[in-house]
């Protein structure tokens, strides 16, 4: 059950070793809306979204989803178990359950994070699986499955949780390209049901038709957003400019 209204995140700050990785960010997103983040390798776009749920642990910063919030520095382990039910995570590299068919790997968190039923577990994925186009596929292994099957039961299972906040970390990048086109075309779907979403990409034609914002890191900063229009075709800060004449 979502209970949002909105996302707020406030100056928050990620270093490994002596690399500070993320300085002071700070965004809101509203309620609904579909926010990309484009910027070069290696500048922390991952690490801000693995942050919002402490997959990496911020070392200061305040997330706040709808009346929940948490203070980096201070946040007890149910602190972060409350941020984790409001947000579902879609990883580059699927993370599914081997061992697990593409049915259970949608009803693990439902059954552990949820306290779902088995059989009401079951019931969802089975929806979920028909939505995604994989009900064929329900007993199918991730071993039988293709890069984009599994990326679409890795996106299911975020589905599924209902979550406020869906959370993609270029979830094309590590698919043979012609599996990269059913996954994004799974994501315009999602997108198309009003879910908050935060987006880490390089499919910038994608970037341009999904988000309701555009957001360009780079060194561990944001430095700037808007519109994507806006933001693609007269971007206003050199660093935008350099990085958009090497990608478009």
């Amino acid at each position: 059950m979502k209970h949002t209204s909105g996302i707020s995140i406030a100056g928050l700050n990620k270093t490994f070793g002596a690399a500070q990785v993320l300085k002071d960010i700070s965004f809101e997103i509203a309620e609904g809306e579909r926010v990309v983040i484009i910027g070069p390798s290696g500048t922390g776009k991952s690490t801000l979204l693995r942050s919002l749920n402490f997959l990496d642990r911020p070392e200061s910063g305040r997330i706040r989803i709808g009346d929940l919030a948490v203070e980096a520095d201070k946040a007890s382990r149910a602190d972060i178990l409350a941020l984790r039910r409001r947000t579902s995570f879609v990883f580059q590299n699927y993370a599914l359950f081997a061992n697990k068919t593409a049915r259970e790997n949608i009803t693990e968190a439902l059954i552990t994070v949820k306290g779902m039923s088995k059989t009401d577990a079951n019931n969802r994925a089975d929806a979920i699986l028909l939505e995604t186009g994989l009900a064929e596929k329900a007993d199918a292994f991730p071993a039988a499955l293709s890069g984009g099957q599994q990326q679409r039961v890795g996106i299911g299972r975020a589905m599924a949780l209902d979550a406020d906040l869906m959370l993609f970390d270029e979830p094309t990048s590590a698919l043979d390209p012609e599996w990269v086109g059913e996954v994004l075309d799974l994501m315009r779907r999602v997108a198309e049901k009003r879910q908050t979403m935060l987006i880490v990409t390089h499919e910038m034609q994608f970037a341009r038709e999904i988000a309701d914002r555009i957001i360009f890191m780079d060194g561990g900063k944001i430095i700037e957003q808007g519109p994507p229009r806006a933001l693609l075709e007269d971007p206003q800060d050199p660093r935008t400019k350099a990085f958009l004449r090497r990608v478009v």
